[in-house]
């Protein structure tokens, strides 16, 4: 099982890889602000589409967005 940290190391290892400094920042100081609730919000932006739709996008998404890389610490 992966620790806390080490989750919180490659999350902010991809958020500065894609976004950089400013931009993580950012998204770190909204999140924070909004009391953000990833669950809701995949739930909501989810809800109305089919299952082919949703695989439909999951795959341009995956196409366009490679996972970050794991890191080796």
């Amino acid at each position: 099982m992966v620790s806390n940290i080490e989750i919180m190391n490659r999350g902010i290892h991809c958020l500065l890889e894609k976004l950089g400094v400013v931009e993580t920042g950012r998204f770190i100081t909204v999140i924070n602000r909004e009391r953000f609730d990833y669950t809701k919000w995949q739930w909501e932006r989810f809800d109305n589409m089919s299952f082919d739709e949703f695989n439909s996008v999951a795959a341009v998404y995956s196409k366009e967005n490679p996972f970050c890389k794991k890191r080796d610490s």
